[in-house]
């Protein structure tokens, strides 16, 4: 056999990157796939893949070396797991996990009594407790504070007894439900539209624009401790800082501009999130300069 020249190793060489480059954007598709799902403003979507689609993307696999044959001996004796620990806030009898924090409800259940006998005939010897997770209507309660208008003596004028001082002069708001709101908003991402939405359903016909209001109050009041925590964070050794797409500001009709937040991470384990309308290195260079 005569070896190959070298036009023939060329054309060898060519066709064999050019495999390794299909599979290589192949893989490359993948991963994408894969961060897209896991990143970026559709993270929080929980998207049904369709099982043909997950089956093309990982057919490639298929063609995977088999994984080595495990080293261990059949006759060695299996290895014992340790006991697992308490909880305390395992399951109880009725299969219910819940800590001290949840408050509950005791409803005295009247047992079934022959005819003519009441509980006083009979004697209770044990208690048995049946847990059922339960659901009120709201969370809403309206505060009504009688303030007394009394009189020390029959020549002396009334006196009023003044009400409690709310959180913002003039507001109808308990500082109670304006933090509430912010934590609806803020923490679980609960849109100001729901909120009215379920407080229509609770029977309070308050008006959008009043939470609008309360929380844009509330945000300046809160606004002194979000500086003294930047000040605080910037002063780390070590700081983590990435940006994720919000909607801010009205656009045109039915439509708001996409903003940006700039969270930033210290080695106290505090987040301060700084806000910037563009995804712009400008606004990282304003922070930390500052």
């Amino acid at each position: 056999m005569t070896a190959p020249s070298l036009e023939q190793k060329y054309q060898q060489s060519l066709a064999e990157n050019s495999v390794l480059r299909e599979e290589n954007a192949s893989l490359q598709r993948q991963l994408d796939w894969f961060k897209r799902q896991l990143f970026g403003r559709t993270s929080e979507r929980l998207l049904a893949i369709d099982p043909a689609v997950q089956q093309s993307l990982l057919s490639s696999m298929e063609d995977l070396p088999a994984p080595p044959p495990s080293d261990l001996d059949e006759n060695d004796p299996p290895a014992k797991t340790p006991p697992r620990k308490a909880r305390q806030n395992a399951v109880n009898d009725t299969g219910l996990r819940f800590d001290d924090s949840v408050p509950v409800k005791v409803i005295e259940v009247a047992p079934d009594l022959p005819e003519g006998m009441s509980l006083d005939d009979v004697e209770v010897i044990a208690t048995r407790s049946t847990f059922r997770l339960a659901q009120r209507r709201a969370s809403y309660e309206i505060l009504e504070y009688r303030c007394p208008v009394i009189k020390v003596s029959a020549e002396s004028a009334p006196q009023a007894t003044p009400a409690p001082a709310t959180l913002f002069d003039g507001s109808l708001a308990d500082v109670s439900f304006i933090a509430g709101m912010l934590v609806d908003k803020f923490c679980y991402h609960l849109p100001l539209y729901r909120q009215h939405q379920r407080l229509q359903q609770a029977g309070i016909p308050l008006s959008r624009t009043t939470l609008t209001q309360q929380v844009a109050r509330a945000a300046a009041l809160l606004s002194p401790i979000h500086v003294a925590q930047l000040e605080h964070v910037l002063k780390s050794a070590v700081l983590a800082m990435d940006e994720t797409p919000i909607k801010a500001g009205r656009k045109a009709k039915g439509k708001m501009k996409e903003a940006w937040f700039w969270p930033l991470y210290g080695d106290h384990d505090e987040i301060s999130f700084t806000f910037s309308p563009s995804r712009a290195k400008a606004h990282i260079d304003t922070v930390l300069g500052d």
